[in-house]
């Protein structure tokens, strides 16, 4: 009997550490991205690498994930994302990677946006992938900002990925706790790449480094495929598909103060 009790007890406490440690993915779950002002049609979604490394980071290091998304729509990953290029010497990640979105459970059944809201103080930190996707959906949701004023309220970590910084934006310049902080995104002239060589076209939202600037923020980047990223208290932002490893350690930083910080409460 006393060990049926303890055994209860055991798992009793691990699942209260495992909520405790689990991180928040919103993901986009956009496919078609508009150019040209509505004059081509492109295939998008969230870029492969700049998801998968930072789950990866995350659950190597022992925390959970749970995968939000738009409706609950499983996300699709950019098809530009898969090209061998953006993986240098990490073949055997990007193929570990197509795998994980074919047979992960958490992945194909993501949760709304609103439930995660529901459940919001069960995340110790938030992650939003990159990607054109999120230019897409996020960027329209009222969701995001909801989002991102609670864990920059809670001091929780919170990563942005490339494109995802332009979030930022969604949040009204008297209510957004970003005003003042350094942060990073696609640079300039990484967008002048995308845009003219890669898609051959302009997306609506474009231009995200100046809009932040005259939001009030800090901008910062480093060269054209740096690996770059910026903390600034909770916030961590990360330039392009090449970043993973800078912003990988910045932000299991982060997360491992918030937890010392919460420790000491």
């Amino acid at each position: 009997m006393k060990m049926k009790i303890l055994l209860t007890l055991v798992v009793a406490a691990n699942m209260v550490q495992a909520q405790r440690n689990k991180v928040l993915f919103v993901m986009s779950a956009a496919d078609t991205l508009e150019l040209n002002n509505g004059g081509k049609l492109r295939q998008t979604g969230v870029f492969l690498n700049e998801f998968y490394l930072a789950y990866k980071s995350v659950t190597e290091t022992g925390y959970s994930v749970d995968f939000a998304t738009p409706g609950g729509v499983v996300s699709t990953i950019d098809e530009e994302s898969v090209d061998d290029k953006y993986w240098k010497d990490n073949l055997t990640i990007k193929n570990e990677a197509l795998e994980f979105i074919k047979t992960d459970s958490v992945f194909n059944n993501p949760k709304t946006l609103e439930k995660a809201i529901e459940h919001k103080s069960d995340y110790i930190g938030l992650i939003i992938p990159g990607g054109q996707g999120l230019m897409v959906d996020l960027k329209a949701d009222a969701n995001i900002p909801i989002l991102l004023k609670y864990f920059a309220k809670e001091k929780k970590p919170t990563g942005l990925i490339c494109h995802a910084p332009s979030l930022i934006l969604t949040i009204p310049k008297d209510e957004n706790p970003y005003i003042g902080f350094n942060v990073n995104c696609v640079s300039p002239f990484e967008e002048f790449v995308i845009e003219r060589f890669i898609m051959k076209g302009k997306p609506q939202t474009r231009k995200i480094a100046k809009k932040l600037k005259k939001l009030g923020l800090k901008y910062r980047h480093g060269l054209p495929k740096a690996n770059f990223a910026v903390s600034d208290r909770n916030l961590i932002t990360s330039q392009n598909p090449f970043s993973g490893e800078a912003f990988n350690k910045r932000y299991l930083a982060s997360l491992a103060e918030y937890q010392r910080n919460s420790s000491k409460d």
